[in-house]
């Protein structure tokens, strides 16, 4: 879930960047019958397409299987995959709005970064209608409304990845291994530090409690990183680094982790003792659309919401769903960094959404800032 290009100083609230930067396009028509379970005029006006944003590789396999293929086979409708950018859609999807021009996205599958920098615009739909998401777990609802304007579809942790030959004796313990000096050269961390802030200001004496008004110990801890030379990028870079034996320890999102296992790498992850920052992705559906593809789209989330599609999307991840119940995959029972119930959250660390949007650029310029000094 490449998605980050980690040259450009620009950007806003990404968190991945797309290999490609221009739009990938998967329609999934089916010329079968239609099986509608929807009634009424809107669902008799059906589109020919909707438009979702997504990312590519292994996460838009899993949205395919999970979401997009069955929503088609059930209504006929395809489903055009685009790959643009995850900060630039925000910033196409406000000045479409701003000048009113129709957005070119029905459902953006985002950041809840990205996501809440709409929402907080006003630029979302409600989405308090839809079938299910009242029986979400309570992280689906967003930081900071009363409503729906969007809806968080799972979490992930970003843990403490490592190559099981660089550490003979048992797993890390702590994000201190990053400093290592037998590690100069072979950390890797996302090119902007997202995921890392709060771990960084644990492991730099200081408490979360302090973020983000006291933050010397993040960045303390941030330039003695440097000091090891760490490797920057994207998802995609990390899995790679990990699965040739590139890195030797990581901050990475545990589903690029276990992606280089699942290819054979004898690769590990572990909640460190100063636990791990955890976040979330989020839909949203973008004002400004017909009334019937504001109807579809609507749809689109209900399947991405229900049991069977958070089953097969969020474990073709290896990510906690968030509609409850729901058994992940053999190999993350029971695993720390993959939060099943409302009380797994509690031991792991988390930034307010709106702390993170409203500090997120500067915390990025900082990064940056310390990253490429000599």
């Amino acid at each position: 879930m490449s998605r980050k290009t980690g040259t450009d100083t620009a950007r806003s609230l990404p968190r991945r960047r797309l290999i490609q930067s221009t739009v990938g396009v998967a329609a999934t028509a089916l010329a079968a019958p239609t099986i509608l379970k929807f009634h009424g005029a809107l669902a008799q006006d059906k589109p020919a397409t909707l438009n979702v944003r997504s990312w590519g590789g292994v996460w838009l396999e899993a949205l395919r299987r999970g979401v997009s293929g069955p929503f088609s086979e059930e209504t006929g409708i395809g489903i055009l995959h685009d790959l643009t950018e995850d900060y630039l859609t925000v910033i196409a999807t406000m000045d479409a709005i701003e000048h009113g021009r129709r957005p070119s996205i029905h459902v953006n599958w985002n950041t809840t970064i990205n996501a809440t920098k709409l929402a907080d615009s006003g630029m979302t739909e409600d989405l308090s209608d839809i079938a299910g998401i009242d029986a979400l777990m309570p992280i689906a609802r967003p930081d900071g409304f009363d409503g729906w304007p969007l809806v968080n579809t799972y979490s992930y942790v970003y843990a403490l990845a490592y190559r099981d030959a660089a550490f003979p004796d048992g797993p890390p313990d702590s994000w201190q291994s990053m400093v290592a000096p037998q590690f100069r050269g072979r950390v890797a961390l996302f090119d902007d530090g997202i995921g890392f802030f709060s771990s960084a200001q644990i492991a730099g004496g200081g408490t979360l409690e302090g973020i983000p008004n006291d933050m010397a110990p993040c960045w303390s801890f941030l330039e003695r990183l440097r000091d090891n030379r760490p490797l920057l990028g994207e998802d995609p870079d990390l899995t790679e680094w990990l699965q040739n034996g590139d890195a030797d320890v990581a901050c990475a999102v545990t589903a690029d982790a276990r992606a280089a296992r699942l290819n054979g790498a004898a690769v590990s992850w572990t909640l460190p003792r100063e636990s791990a920052e955890y976040d979330t992705d989020a839909m949203l559906i973008p004002v400004g659309l017909p009334e019937n593809e504001l109807y579809w789209a609507k749809r689109y989330i209900e399947r991405a919401i229900s049991a069977e599609g958070q089953q097969t999307w969020c474990n073709g991840l290896g990510l906690p769903p968030v509609y409850p119940g729901l058994a992940p995959p053999p190999d993350l029972v029971g695993d720390p960094t993959y939060p099943a119930v409302e009380a797994d959250f509690s031991r792991l660390l988390r930034i307010p959404t709106q702390i993170q949007v409203a500090h997120q650029d500067e915390w990025f310029a900082r990064f940056q800032q310390i990253m490429g000094e000599d």
